[in-house]
């Protein structure tokens, strides 16, 4: 009988804004699609086993194409 290795996930704030809308502020512009407060850095928590997988969670949901930059990540286990 095989064991299974246990994955330990852990919970991971990140932080994330979006670059596209910040220089749309700048230029005294708003952003077409997305509201103002993109500007500033919104909070998102994900599980992960590590911090290389909740990255490329976010990055998934959150696409850097579209101007969306990590400015943070901190992990706590859960």
């Amino acid at each position: 009988m095989m064991s299974e290795a246990v994955v330990e996930d852990y919970s991971f704030e990140i932080g994330v804004y979006n670059e596209k809308v910040r220089e749309a502020i700048k230029r005294g512009e708003r952003h077409r699609q997305l509201a103002d407060s993109w500007a500033d850095i919104h909070y998102i928590e994900v599980k992960a086993p590590n911090e290389a997988k909740a990255r490329t969670k976010v990055d998934r949901r959150y696409p850097p194409q579209q101007g969306y930059v990590i400015a943070s990540v901190t992990k706590s286990k859960y």
